[in-house]
């Protein structure tokens, strides 16, 4: 498990629930940051693919949520957690009707991306929201989620440049093979849909989301400057 403590202040006039990150993403958590959202971040070691082979198949989007929901469960349940609101987030990768997680070794990467070139997919990215706050402080007991998709079209891309991006090692824990916030960006021709999903973190998702619960997302605003 691994535990970060979040820094800033509450949004002035409002009180400050606690939302939990339950990812070791730091896509997410910048992600997060740049919108101004404090967090802490809570991540429990979920064994993805005993959880999906229990469930057994199911599409990509499926997929994305059933993961979601067993990382913001299974970090709902620990101590630190308590009082909180947990997201949990996963992201699928969907092409030529197969589902693409992390390629985790560069033979798998080069594959994926020089198939992917010139190409288009889908990226799916589930939430799973709990809310572990005691009902005298506010608590409701939510606990539901929703997905986030967007289709990716990507550039062709040169042989002498797939084996850079993935000689960098950036594909190889990432969804689908690639990234649209840090070098992949550039072999991305353009992307319809929420962006902020293909990152791996719907805000506006998060804000339906945390609406169940009764907060704003101004709550959740750290004080900057």
């Amino acid at each position: 498990m691994q535990t970060e403590a979040r820094a800033g202040g509450a949004y002035p006039g409002s009180v400050t629930p606690r939302l939990i990150l339950a990812s070791r993403s730091p896509a997410r958590t910048k992600l997060l940051a740049d919108a101004g959202i404090g967090h802490d971040r809570l991540v429990s070691d979920v064994d993805e693919d005993a959880v999906v082979r229990e469930q057994g198949a199911v599409g990509p989007e499926e997929t994305a949520m059933l993961l979601a929901r067993a990382k913001a469960e299974a970090v709902a349940g620990l101590p630190e957690a308590a009082g909180g609101l947990v997201i949990g987030c996963d992201s699928v990768f969907e092409f030529g009707g197969e589902v693409h997680g992390k390629p985790l070794d560069p033979a798998t990467a080069t594959a994926r991306i020089r198939a992917m070139r010139g190409r288009s997919g889908v990226l799916h990215t589930g939430h799973w929201l709990v809310d572990t706050r005691d009902p005298a402080d506010g608590g409701t007991g939510f606990s539901g989620g929703a997905p986030a998709s967007a289709e990716v079209h990507f550039a062709q891309m040169s042989d002498d440049e797939v084996a850079a991006y993935v000689a960098t090692g950036e594909p190889l824990e990432v969804a689908g093979s690639f990234t649209i916030d840090s070098l992949g960006a550039s072999f991305v021709d353009r992307v319809e849909g929420d962006v902020h999903a293909v990152i791996g973190l719907s805000l506006s998702t998060l804000r339906t989301l945390l609406r169940e619960t009764g907060v704003s997302v101004p709550q959740l605003w750290t004080t900057h400057g």
